[in-house]
């Protein structure tokens, strides 16, 4: 399942949407990334299209099994490697702002050894 860095933040976004909306609509996710809502359509067609979403006929917007796989593994990576910054002394808006470029570019080997190693340092 390979997707560019911009279809894993949109359904990032639609993953954290969902679970503080009722239902998420292109509108919600312009407001939370602060792009146009014509931005938004184009991207939401290219998932709709790849098959990561399904969008009702009211505009709401669901994320599909793959779609659901794909933002799941990198609210993970962005959640996990945040929080370690933090831990490390990195301010956490600084933090954020690198886990997020280095969620799309870690390789999953090297994120499970990150992982692994918090596991242990947590034990």
């Amino acid at each position: 399942m390979n997707v560019n860095e911009s279809a894993e933040n949109y359904l990032e976004t639609i993953l954290i949407l969902s679970n503080t909306h009722p239902v998420v609509r292109s509108v919600d996710i312009a407001a939370e990334l602060g792009f146009k809502k014509s931005s938004v359509s184009v991207a939401m067609k290219k998932l709709r299209e790849n098959n990561h979403i399904i969008v009702s006929p009211e505009g709401y917007i669901t994320l599909t099994e793959s779609g659901k796989e794909i933002a799941d593994r990198i609210y993970e990576r962005h959640t996990l490697l945040s929080s370690w910054l933090e831990r490390l002394g990195v301010d956490p808006s600084i933090a954020a702002a690198d886990a997020c470029r280095i969620e799309h570019v870690i390789s999953a080997e090297s994120f499970e050894a990150i992982k692994n190693h918090i596991k242990e340092k947590a034990k």
